[in-house]
C-alpha cells in the first residue's frame, strides 16, 4: 500500500536508525551516539560502528569522516524496539489503517444508534411480540 506523508515522517523519526561503520575509531563522536567495536571476524571489513538515530548528527558525522579522510560505509536499518511493528508494519499504511478504523467505528456507532432507536420503540416491540405468538401457535 502506498505510504502516506505521515507514515514517511513516523519511520524516519521513530523507527529507522543509521549504522555508520568505519576501520579505526572517530577522534570526534558526538553525544547521543552509541558507539561499538564489533568482534573481529573472517571477512569483516570495518571494526567500529556507530548507531545514530538523528539525521543531523549523521550528516555531521559524515563530514568529520570526511574531512579526516577516514573510509566508512552507512546503512539505514530498522531499529529493533518493541513498537516498531506496530508503527512500521510491513507493507502496510498506519495511517490507511486508522483512517479505516475510524470509519469503522462511525458505522458502528450509527448502526448502534438506529438498533437503540428501533428496539425502544413500542409498536415495533408490540409487532414482533405478535409475530412471535403467531409463529408458537
Amino acid at each position: 500500500m502506498q505510504l502516506t506523508g505521515f507514515d514517511r515522517w513516523l519511520r524516519k523519526r521513530f523507527v529507522y536508525e543509521t549504522h555508520v561503520y568505519t576501520l579505526r575509531e572517530p577522534e570526534w563522536v558526538p553525544a547521543g551516539v552509541i558507539m561499538e567495536e564489533m568482534p573481529e571476524a573472517p571477512g569483516r571489513r570495518f571494526r567500529y560502528r556507530m548507531i545514530v538515530r538523528d539525521d543531523g548528527l549523521v550528516s555531521e558525522i559524515i563530514g568529520k569522516l570526511k574531512e579526516a579522510n577516514q573510509m566508512f560505509t552507512t546503512r539505514v536499518v530498522d531499529r529493533q524496539e518493541w513498537y516498531v511493528r506496530f508503527i512500521a508494519p510491513e507493507g502496510k499504511s498506519v495511517t490507511w489503517w486508522l483512517v479505516w478504523f475510524c470509519i469503522a467505528m462511525v458505522g458502528v456507532f450509527f448502526l448502534g444508534r438506529i438498533g437503540l432507536h428501533f428496539w425502544n420503540d413500542p409498536d415495533l416491540q408490540k409487532n414482533i411480540n405478535d409475530a412471535m405468538k403467531t409463529l408458537k401457535q
